[in-house]
């Protein structure tokens, strides 16, 4: 049985990739902790907690959606409303 390990638990290390985000993991962007310090203490989190909430992310933004949208609407189409205006 393999147990919960907290030494094992620690994320990698943050690789930058711009000036306002880094990651930790593939396809998975965070804003840069050191700005966020900034407004808000940041607590460290075990890596299985972090998966946990990207992994309900999903889940999470369609039940928001489902309770409090009138409407969605996608990037795309945003970009395109303002390219017409222009």
């Amino acid at each position: 049985m393999a147990g919960y390990r907290q030494d094992r638990q620690h994320p990698p290390d943050p690789r930058r990739v711009s000036n306002v985000a880094i990651t930790r993991y593939e396809h998975i962007y965070e804003v840069d902790p050191a700005l966020m310090q900034e407004h808000v203490t940041q607590q460290s989190m075990p890596a299985w907690d972090f998966h946990r909430i990207v992994d309900n992310r999903s889940a999470y933004l369609a039940w928001m959606q489902d309770h409090f949208a009138d409407s969605i609407v996608s990037g795309g189409e945003l970009l395109r409303e303002i390219e017409a205006e222009s």
